[in-house]
């Protein structure tokens, strides 16, 4: 029961600590105030840029790439599940484990150099997080697919459909942020909306999967037997 929460610790656990780093960026930091899905005056990574709120934010972050790793080794393990319970061939999930895991790795990347001002560092910092991005993305896109062309129950079908629309948003913003960049002379309150809204729904499509789980009765535990 604990293992089937994972999905809502993923979720719900760096939107949080997002949202309160930047707030204690505002009180203390001099960050400025606004709505940031709809203004971008800051981005995400400003959030937690500078103490105390990077205490907050990498706190967070850190060991939220622990739990993505696991998150994915799960999915592996529940698409094997109903796979089997319908005799179809069963998948190895080395796609959706390496996209996964591989993103979980760069969140580590990111997280480790975000706050240095030296141009190496700051490359190091923007590959991290747009690898973590892009391949978090990928991955859940990947994942959706596989689920629904199996026989489920409808609330599970409405859930992954869900997931599969949800996951190819962030993917289509990815492109649109490619394109602003290159036609607008000043991109940088678009792309930090984009860059907001991406990563809320990224966290969403974890969330939900808490409920696919649950509606195919999956259950995760560790055991050994003597």
């Amino acid at each position: 029961m604990v293992l089937r929460a994972l999905p809502l610790l993923a979720g719900i656990g760096p939107i949080i600590a997002i949202h309160v780093s930047y707030w204690v960026a505002i009180t203390q930091v001099g960050l400025t105030r606004c709505i940031p899905y709809i203004e971008g005056c800051t981005s995400i990574s400003a959030t937690g840029r500078y103490p105390p709120a990077s205490f907050v934010f990498k706190g967070a972050m850190m060991p939220d790439s622990v739990v993505l790793i696991a998150y994915w080794l799960l999915n592996i393990a529940w698409l094997r599940a109903l796979q089997r319970s319908q005799a179809k061939p069963v998948d190895n999930g080395f796609v959706i484990g390496f996209l996964g895991i591989t993103g979980a790795a760069f969140l580590i990347l990111y997280v480790s150099f975000l706050g240095s001002k030296e141009p190496f560092y700051e490359f190091m910092r923007r590959f991290g997080v747009y690898v973590y991005f892009a391949f978090t993305v990928f991955s859940q896109i990947v994942l959706a697919v596989k689920v629904r062309k199996l026989v489920l129950p409808r609330s599970v079908h409405r859930i992954v459909n869900a997931q599969l629309a949800i996951a190819l948003v962030p993917f289509a913003l990815g492109i649109l942020n490619l394109v602003l960049k290159a036609t607008l002379e000043n991109a940088d309150p678009a792309e930090n909306v984009i860059e907001w809204i991406f990563a809320l729904l990224m966290h969403v499509y974890f969330v939900l999967t808490y409920f696919a789980w649950r509606d195919t009765g999956f259950n995760a535990k560790f055991a050994v037997t003597t």
